[in-house]
């Protein structure tokens, strides 16, 4: 299918050309007419882990799950702030303005931010 080549495993860039992750999967919905279409791009372990399946995806879900403290399922951004799609998908929208990845927001808060120095910025 189209839609694999066109989008999954593309970098996803934000507005200011930070990189985020990539396009682990995506969400489809249903239009008023019956029609599908893409709402959402997925990212983060959790996403990547259900769309490989079997036992490595289910490792992958199970540490992702484990970072978290509460079900929050894959980083979900809705494909109306897609700008465009070429060699990544372009946001025009910036990183903080985005939910961030539970697995990164567990690290900081348990790992980076006990680091003497972390909450200072360096330049």
């Amino acid at each position: 299918m189209q839609l694999g080549r066109q989008l999954l495993d593309r970098q996803i860039v934000d507005a200011d050309g930070v990189l985020l992750g990539k396009v682990d999967d995506v969400e489809f919905a249903v239009d008023d007419q019956g029609l599908p279409y893409v709402a959402y791009l997925l990212t983060g372990q959790g996403a990547l882990g259900r769309r490989i399946g079997g036992r490595v995806g289910r490792l992958l879900v199970a540490l992702a799950d484990r970072f978290t403290e509460e079900a929050t399922g894959p980083v979900r951004i809705p494909f109306g702030q897609v700008a465009r799609i070429d060699s990544a998908v372009r946001l025009h929208v910036r990183a903080d303005t985005l939910p961030r990845p539970p697995v990164e927001v567990w690290l900081r808060r348990h790992l980076i931010d006990r680091i003497p120095g972390a909450g200072r910025a360096s330049g």
